[in-house]
């Protein structure tokens, strides 16, 4: 099974877990009960509701049969869907490097048509290369084995195969200046990134822009966020928060609305593709 095949169970596991809450809500049906009538707890259909376990196609038919779903074509397409949401995508054999919170994302991120973010403290994973991949995971993790960092910088060029797959999503990223200039692996390894990502940033799905420090004070004053759109009509826009030990997933309208935005305002406050190219060249010149 392709990459991109797999990476839609977590977009699936969300949008069944959505049907089943309207589902449920449309029949004034408690939690409580509906965790009743599958011998299960209300937290845990709190969580099917959410999308953050696999479904078992019994508990499936029983919650669908309490919704008063009759309709062979509906149930049939429900739990079809719940199969699909248990595919286990292609980064569960990095389960060994990848906390739970961040399989999530990278599922939503294999699974989005648009993906928009800002990076302050350095350049996106999607778009590091080998070396600086390699230097960053060092520094974050200086406890960890040699074969734990190759996994981990592993994973993260296998993330990358996205942005030049068949149904590459589009990718906007405003960097921080202050990004370029932080070293990570020394001169050569940075000449390599800069170098990438004025190739990359060439790419017609891939916009790039720098918030210069010529600019000052800005949007962006929150820290690093992700804003994740998918091309399922039924499921919202996300907005991803990367903590130390753990990520917040936000989808609420308004709290998502503010960070578009916050994204829309460095968009137009950062520099332009050409000129953001025009520094990457300068800094590469300088070392």
């Amino acid at each position: 099974m392709s990459a991109s095949e797999s990476s839609g169970s977590v977009v699936r596991r969300i949008l069944l877990g959505s049907q089943l809450r309207r589902l449920r809500e449309s029949r004034g049906i408690t939690r409580e009960a509906a965790g009743y009538s599958i011998r299960a707890s209300e937290s845990k259909i709190s969580r099917m509701e959410l999308g953050r376990v696999s479904f078992k196609a019994r508990d499936i038919e029983d919650l669908l049969t309490l919704y008063g779903v009759t309709d062979e074509a509906e149930r049939a397409s429900l739990l079809g869907l719940a199969r699909e949401a248990n595919v286990a995508g292609w980064w569960h054999s990095y389960g060994d490097v990848l906390p739970n919170w961040f399989q999530t994302y990278v599922g939503l991120e294999g699974s989005a048509s648009h993906i928009a973010c800002y990076e302050v403290q350095f350049v996106h994973g999607l778009l590091q290369t080998e070396g600086y991949a390699h230097a960053v995971v060092t520094r974050g993790q200086p406890q960890a084995s040699r074969a734990e960092v190759e996994r981990r910088v592993a994973l993260r060029l296998e993330r990358q195969k996205l942005l030049v797959s068949e149904r590459a999503p589009a990718f906007h990223v405003v960097l921080d200046e202050a990004a370029l200039h932080r070293p990570y692996g020394g001169r050569a390894v940075m000449r390599a990134q800069l170098q990438h990502l004025i190739a990359v940033s060439e790419q017609p799905n891939v916009t790039l822009q720098v918030m210069p420090f010529s600019f000052g004070g800005h949007a962006g004053e929150s820290g690093a966020f992700t804003l994740l759109r998918f091309p399922e009509s039924d499921l919202p826009d996300i907005v991803y928060l990367e903590q130390l030990t753990s990520a917040l997933y936000l989808d609420k309208p308004e709290e998502v609305g503010q960070y578009r935005r916050v994204l829309e305002r460095l968009s137009e406050d950062g520099l332009s593709e050409e000129k953001s190219r025009d520094v990457l060249r300068g800094l590469l010149q300088d070392r």
